[in-house]
């Protein structure tokens, strides 16, 4: 893929999901030699912050000739100071895009070598060693961001095949030189929201797998019940202006259009109305979380859609600082490096993704409660009761789980706190934002792959599966050549990671 000017999400797909190569357009790379080159001149004799000047509370302090290279050497590596967990590797991977991209406006005032080498590391799957803890989001992502300079520098460690090893190591077998750090590599590199960004790509994607996945098991539990389909409805769904809820609705009308098993309500409860007995014994109207799937997983789709589009604009913004504006023959300072519309964003996905979640884990419960479905046995044991034990032990799992998801879904967009002297006295938490919502993502994961087995197993009591849909058989197949039917008890804990990651594998 030649990149140029603007990125689209679906291209950081294919680079980051898909391994595609990247090449860099010749007119991207005269932008940024015609910045540097105009940063170069135009710092002559001039105050510009970070160039010339130290950092932060220390703006204040003049930065002699001699010494303005050796500066930006001791910003990334004083400040390669994260702890905790690495990254995954496909998180930095999206890091080093985003800030190549953004580096390659020409508002940077950085050397092409910058970009040579952010490219070389992407196509060759080098991912530097960057962890979850250290960025407050407010000059973007400082700390995380020293990380993936520092090995730009040829120090630090990288993820290579699988490993961990030292940067130096790795150039030396893949033939790469580290950069030579010219006017302001170090704080263009380090300024900017380019990992909270890159964490929030990836979580935008898995947040479509599970918003199809969980519309796909809302279509499944509707055919096990038999239940009636005017909630689906175009009509119904169209007297509410939402387009979210519309679409949910029409994506599960496409999915249960060759179903067997749902049913129309004037076949069954709009004849014959004094021939009924006083107390009916077909349900009139299903449990919420059955027929309110539209307007529950509405919201999800409206908020990634709207995310999405936020993440779209930040990687293809200048975030860093100052702005080098060389059409306008200026530099100029300011604050495009806080992160507020990253964090903002990565909390609201992680609600919806809760909610999402727990609409999941009251699907599982209505199934595993033999009480209130009326047409399974309890905790879909197809062994025997009191000696079997069937889904009992997996629903603890569950509810655990949304709870955990359930109390981490607290804001941190509004946990600002004062640092550095208090020159950032409000900051964005971003990266800490999208971390916390990558951790409810994966939960989802877990508590839909419990339910998809849990379907599966009701279908099979049930003896449906020749009159379910062709996209819950298709669903039903794969669980079953992953979980074979079982009334025996078994340990469960490895087929629930192999369901999980098979629904972590489908496509959106």
């Amino acid at each position: 893929m030649k990149i140029n000017n603007f990125l689209e999400l679906k291209d950081f797909q294919k680079i980051i999901i898909e391994n595609e190569k990247i090449e860099l357009d010749d007119s991207l790379l005269d932008r940024v030699e015609a910045s540097f080159q105009f940063l170069k001149e135009f710092s002559k004799n001039k105050v510009i912050y970070g160039v010339n000047t130290g950092f932060g509370p220390m703006a204040q302090f003049k930065i002699s000739d001699e010494d303005t290279h050796q500066l930006q050497y001791n910003l990334i590596r004083s400040h390669s100071s994260g702890i905790g967990n690495p990254l995954p590797p496909q998180e930095v991977k999206a890091c080093m895009l985003a800030r190549l991209n953004t580096l390659s406006l020409g508002n940077s005032g950085v050397h092409h070598s910058v970009i040579d080498l952010l490219r070389e590391l992407i196509n060759r799957d080098v991912t530097p060693l960057i962890f979850e803890h250290g960025g407050v989001g407010a000059s973007g992502d400082l700390v995380q961001l020293a990380h993936l300079a520092l090995v730009l520098i040829g120090e630090g460690e990288v993820f290579y095949k699988g490993d961990r090893k030292l940067t130096k190591e790795v150039f030396e077998i893949e033939g790469l030189s580290p950069i030579k750090v010219e006017i302001r590599e170090g704080l263009a590199l380090m300024n900017g929201t380019s990992v909270m960004s890159g964490i929030g790509i990836v979580n935008a994607y898995k947040a479509n797998q599970l918003t199809d996945i969980s519309i796909k098991l809302s279509c499944a539990i509707n055919e096990i019940v038999q239940a009636y389909d005017d909630h689906l409805s175009e009509a119904l769904n169209g007297t509410k202006k939402h387009y979210g809820q519309q679409k949910v609705a029409e994506r599960m009308r496409a999915h249960l259009s060759d179903s067997k098993l749902i049913r129309k309500r004037a076949d069954h409860l709009y004849t014959h109305f004094e021939e009924q007995e006083k107390v009916f014994k077909e349900k009139v109207q299903e449990y919420y979380s059955l027929r309110c799937v539209p307007q529950i997983l509405g919201p999800v789709l409206d908020t990634l859609e709207y995310t999405e589009n936020v993440l779209e604009n930040e990687i293809n913004s200048a975030n860093d600082n100052p702005i080098i504006d060389v059409e306008g023959q200026h530099v100029y300072h300011g604050g495009n490096f806080h992160g507020d519309y990253i964090s903002l964003e990565m909390d609201k996905l992680k609600i919806v993704v809760t909610k999402l979640t727990m609409l999941a884990e009251r699907q599982l419960n209505y199934l595993l409660n033999a009480k209130i479905n009326e047409i399974l046995p309890p905790f879909v044991n197809l062994g025997k009761l009191g000696f079997n034990f069937g889904m009992q032990g997996v629903q603890f799992t569950a509810t655990s789980t949304t709870a955990e998801s359930q109390m981490l879904s607290n804001s941190m967009y509004v946990h600002s706190i004062p640092n550095n002297n208090d020159n950032q006295d409000i900051v964005s938490m971003g990266t800490n934002a999208a971390v916390i919502c990558r951790k409810v993502i994966e939960n989802a994961f877990e508590v839909l792959a419990i339910e998809a087995i849990t379907s599966v197993q009701a279908i099979e009591y049930l003896n449906f599966q020749d009159k379910i849909s062709s996209s819950t058989k298709e669903l039903y197949d794969e669980i079953r050549k992953i979980i074979p039917a079982f009334s025996d008890d078994m340990v469960m804990y490895p087929y629930l990671e192999k369901v999980k990651q098979y629904l972590k594998g489908t496509k959106a």
